[in-house]
């Protein structure tokens, strides 16, 4: 639902905040969008059926490998599957079964108390690009990221009405201590944020961490009985799980919080090239890490997360927008609401190494892909470039601009009387125009969404206000928003307690830059 949930005074002001507002009704706080129009289905019942045949084959004959976890491999071997050393088979349907028990939404509460977002069923999350070690802009080009650019970014998401959750490294930090960084971190969401927010899933200390900073900030006690945190992991297509990802997937879970598991793929490299052997190793790997986490902690909220994409066969690159990339897309949507669990899918994908043509051309197809193959929570939503390696700051504000307006489309069409407008035409008689109707005046600020940096001007003003091309608009833009955030108010006792622990943290152990 989309509700305004912040109170006049802590809304963000200025031409950039009221622009936001505008922006085809939305509101700037809405804490998860409530999707009315339909998703695409690509294949009929027949057509997933053997495409999940193909699943519990790869599971049964082929089975995949468990490293480093000597309890996953008991629990698995106790729950029927067939264990020797580390490579585990699944009885057809055994995965399956294991995953029923995972629910198909839940709720993810935010540090302000009204930014609840739910995550499945008709509820739509979109958060920003995700572990980039460099950042650009136009003004400085391509460079390490640091806990500068970081702190930008994160208040790019906080100021977006579009963006409805965040997490760390939106950019690495690459300026603080490998090991330490992620305390940081999530010290720094905290203090600019107030959206629902992941915590980190580098380690599973690193996990602990996360879930003692949100006991922290939302308490105890409401820790131990609402999603606040998550993880975000891949499985290490093909068909391996290691430790590092089951120790942090068994944390969250055993917390009760959530996690998001992807299998990282791209066809011809991490699967078969066809893409049908793709979506259905996808899917094996996806109900396998899923099932293991149900046995960690039966209950425990999970996310199916797509990273299934295609790669240039020449020099072994990702591409990303391809017709074979957003079919899967599709495919992938349906045998995750089979399975009934939330879907996470990818966001503005590009190979691109700058904000270009390219970049929004294959942004915006994976994006649609995304919103239509029925995803509930989309990473990357904005600022991905290079295939991952890079978050641009004009490529942000350029690709909220695409969410703003699919979230719009997502909320459909209203048919009520208000809107079929019949009051107008006593206004106007045939032949006249609609423009001073008292309807036209009522509705004209919300009526149709507003793109804050397209130019529809007469190309005389265009030409004199300097010519300038989207990414110049978009570079003013995110300097504009970045000059009037203000951070939502935060408990000094809870910051202060959030930085006693950064700080005693930080002492136990020594630097790690590598």
């Amino acid at each position: 639902m989309e509700t305004e949930s912040q109170s006049p005074k802590r809304r963000a002001r200025g031409r950039a905040a009221r622009i936001l507002r505008r922006r085809g009704g939305l509101s700037v706080a809405a804490p998860f969008i409530q999707r009315r129009i339909p998703t695409y289905a690509l294949h009929d019942e027949e057509a997933l059926d053997r495409l999940e045949d193909q699943a519990e084959w790869v599971l049964q004959e082929v089975g995949l490998n468990i490293l480093g976890d000597p309890e996953a491999l008991s629990l698995l071997a106790d729950a029927g599957a067939t264990v020797d050393g580390t490579q585990v088979r699944f009885p057809r349907g055994l995965a399956r079964q294991l995953c029923q028990t995972a629910p198909a939404q839940f709720l993810w509460h935010g540090r302000d108390a009204a930014k609840v977002a739910q995550v499945g069923g008709d509820g739509v999350v979109f958060g920003p690009v995700f572990g980039p070690p460099y950042v650009t802009d136009l003004d400085r080009g391509r460079r390490s990221g640091d806990l500068a650019a970081f702190t930008d970014f994160a208040k790019l998401t906080q100021a977006s009405p579009f963006l409805h959750f965040s997490l760390p490294s939106i950019v690495e930090p690459n300026d603080l201590q490998l090991n330490k960084r992620h305390l940081d971190m999530m010290e720094r969401l905290y203090q600019i944020g107030d959206k629902p927010c992941f915590g980190v899933s580098s380690a599973p200390e690193r996990a602990v961490d996360s879930i003692e900073m949100a006991r922290l900030v939302f308490g105890t006690d409401f820790v131990a009985d609402n999603v606040v945190t998550g993880g975000n992991l891949n499985v290490n297509s093909p068909l391996t799980i290691d430790h590092i990802t089951t120790g942090v997937m068994k944390t969250y879970a055993r917390a009760g919080q959530f996690t998001m598991l992807a299998p990282f793929m791209m066809a011809g490299a991490m699967a078969p090239v066809t893409m049908a052997a793709a979506i259905a190793q996808h899917h094996a790997e996806c109900m396998a890490g899923i099932a293991l986490n149900q046995l960690y902690q039966p209950g425990a909220p999970i996310v199916y997360g797509n990273w299934l994409t295609t790669m240039d066969l020449k020099t072994g690159a990702p591409t990303f927008g391809t017709p074979e990339a957003i079919l899967a897309a599709y495919a992938i949507g349906q045998l995750s609401r089979r399975l009934g669990v939330p879907l996470r899918a990818g966001g503005t994908y590009t190979g691109s190494k700058i904000a270009d043509g390219q970049a929004m051309r294959e942004g915006g197809d994976m994006l649609t892909a995304s919103v239509f193959s029925g995803s509930h929570m989309t990473i990357a939503a904005a600022g991905w470039l290079e295939g991952g390696l890079t978050a641009g700051y004009e490529k942000f504000v350029m690709d909220l601009d695409i969410v703003g307006a699919m979230s719009r489309q997502m909320r459909g069409l209203s048919l009520d009387e208000e809107q079929l407008g019949r009051d107008a035409y006593a206004e106007a008689a045939a032949g006249e125009n609609f423009l001073a109707t008292g309807h036209t005046r009522k509705h004209f600020e919300a009526a149709n969404y507003e793109y804050a940096l397209s130019d529809h001007g007469p190309f005389e003003h265009w030409k004199e206000a300097g010519s300038l091309d989207i990414q110049a608009r978009a570079n003013r833009w995110w300097k504009k928003i970045l000059e009037e955030f203000e951070p939502p108010s935060f408990d000094p006792g809870i910051a202060e307690a959030l930085a006693d622990y950064v700080t005693r943290r930080k002492l136990a152990m020594p630097d790690e830059w590598y």
